[in-house]
């Protein structure tokens, strides 16, 4: 076997397509930052908070041109005392296909924000 073929993971990918938790968690918090920044909470705007969250990550994530899909999810929570519980569970290709939750706190919010991202 050649050094090209140890290189390529499952779906003609190599090491250097696969996607950094790191740099994951970077474009989350900055995109979370930028669409709540220091507002308070109010659940009429929680929506529109959630959604630009969302569109904030998606638009980051597609700018590093990878061959994967993303699908993210934000959840918004006033802070109130109350926890917030969340569970996922996969099923996937553990080599190229990854999951990572960020959770971000304001004095008056908790967001939680996943982000998968599947091999295309």
């Amino acid at each position: 076997m050649d050094q090209q073929q140890d290189d390529q993971l499952a779906d003609g990918l190599t090491e250097d397509d696969l996607i950094d938790d790191a740099e994951v968690d970077t474009m989350v918090r900055e995109s979370v930052a930028a669409a709540v920044g220091d507002a308070p909470f109010l659940h009429a705007k929680a929506d529109g908070l959630a959604a630009n969250v969302v569109e904030g990550c998606l638009k980051r994530l597609t700018a590093l041109n990878s061959p994967f899909k993303f699908v993210v999810t934000a959840n918004l929570s006033q802070k109130a005392g109350a926890g917030l519980h969340a569970a996922t569970c996969t099923r996937w290709a553990d080599k190229t296909d990854g999951k990572l939750s960020v959770q971000w706190e304001s004095s008056t919010m908790m967001v939680l924000v996943t982000v998968y991202w599947l091999a295309i």
